[in-house]
């Protein structure tokens, strides 16, 4: 069978893995776990559980090194610290400590391929490591460009720090066999670390949850949202380079006009507090824990429009995992991002969304109201985003064009290493 890995190793390395349920995580484990039910020894070589709240998960605390079975794979945890907020330093030492504990006890498996998932820079490099001591073929998809996020974040000493870690991922990825991004916004850069074009693939990430099947209107008397209130929900990670303030102050101005207007922000990050601080009092604000997994469809489908932010300095150094959760939602999505990079040309793309100038609380509110007052349009917009999930982003399409990559890098015809 082509989809047969039977007789083959595979080593997945992910810091991010299952339990966690949003961000890179649950691509990591539907890649290794659809291995594993291809015939492959699949191993993932992974941190401890802790994000988006930045915190080791009940269960995982106080634990060195484990070994775990999740789906048919074997899953070899080792400790790392995990920092509460986002320094350039602290993000070093999250980064060493991984590298650290991996090169001192590596998974004791000889594979026949290493995959790579790089949203961290040392995930990359033990990557690379373990394959050339296997002299076996490295294949690392991209999800994040970390010299970029150090550059473009906001990060406190970011600036010092992005040409060391774009040095060191530039080695990681010209190393490689082959090289997937999960958007073309990213090609440019990575040809210009010294990567050959045609080593690098685009492999789009995939849409990991179902779309909504309950009552909306049950759901909204739920969560206490009014039948005539337009809700703009955030959903995910409360980090920097989401630039959430944005949504704070939007909120603000919300306050000090009649048509009701609730912004939601739901989920967890090492910015929440600070978010909770900056919006204390401010009556158009709610924030919500974030939604198990059969509760977040729901609770997407029930808002009113759906919101992604960024900082106008992020560019080209992700592409955010909620855009496909989005999609599928079936609500209009405002993209409050820098009109020039991938997360604007996905939202564009998609024709499920608008585009507005990041960091305008002003022209943010204002779009809103827009789209509150124009339900055919924002109807319409809403109802793009599944069928674009369905004929892009499919877990089917996306699955296989990773298991092209490892294919392909095993055959030898990726360019050489």
């Amino acid at each position: 069978m082509e989809d047969s890995f039977d007789g083959r190793r595979v080593l997945v390395v992910s810091t991010n893995y299952a339990p966690e349920h949003t961000g890179i995580g649950p691509y990591s484990t539907q890649v290794a776990e659809h291995l594993a039910a291809s015939g492959a020894d699949t191993h993932v070589l992974a941190g401890l559980p802790h994000y988006p709240s930045w915190r080791v998960a009940e269960g995982y605390r106080g634990r060195w090194r484990m070994r775990e079975h999740r789906g048919g794979v074997t899953v070899h945890r080792r400790r790392h610290t995990v920092p509460a907020r986002q320094t350039a330093a602290r993000r070093a030492l999250f980064e060493a400590s991984i590298l650290a504990h991996g090169v001192l006890a590596p998974p004791p498996v000889r594979p026949d391929v290493v995959l790579t998932q790089m949203p961290t820079l040392a995930g990359g490099v033990l990557g690379g490591r373990l394959a050339r001591r296997a002299g076996v073929p490295h294949v690392v998809v991209v999800q994040d460009l970390m010299g970029a996020a150090a550059e473009q974040s906001g990060i406190q000493g970011g600036g010092r720090a992005a040409a060391l870690a774009g040095a060191v991922e530039a080695r990681v990825l010209r190393g490689a066999a082959v090289v997937g991004v999960v958007h073309e916004s990213f090609v440019a850069r990575v040809t210009a670390m010294g990567v050959p074009r045609e080593r690098i693939h685009v492999v789009p990430n995939w849409t990991h949850v179902t779309g909504p099947r309950g009552d909306r209107e049950r759901t909204r008397a739920r969560l206490g949202w009014a039948a005539d209130e337009t809700v703009l929900l955030h959903a995910g990670n409360m980090g920097l380079k989401q630039g959430l303030e944005v949504l704070v102050e939007a909120a603000r101005l919300a306050d000090r006009e009649a048509a009701p207007v609730r912004i939601v922000l739901m989920g967890d990050g090492n910015q929440r507090a600070d978010l909770q601080r900056l919006g204390a009092g401010v009556r158009a604000l709610t924030f919500l824990p974030p939604a198990d997994a059969e509760e977040f469809p729901e609770v997407l489908a029930a808002a009113d429009v759906l919101a992604v932010t960024q900082k106008a300095s992020v560019l080209d150094m992700s592409l955010p995992s909620k855009l496909t959760s989005y999609f599928m939602a079936g609500r209009p999505v405002i993209a409050s991002v820098a009109a020039e990079g991938g997360t604007a040309q996905e939202v564009l793309r998609s024709g499920a969304g608008t585009v507005i100038a990041p960091e305008d609380p002003k022209a943010l509110l204002a779009e809103v109201r827009a789209l509150a007052e124009d339900p055919v349009r924002a109807a319409g917009l809403g109802a793009r985003g599944p069928r674009y999930a369905e004929e892009r982003l499919s877990s089917r399409a996306g699955l296989a064009r990773i298991t092209a990559l490892l294919r392909l890098a095993m055959a030898g015809r990726a360019g050489g290493r």
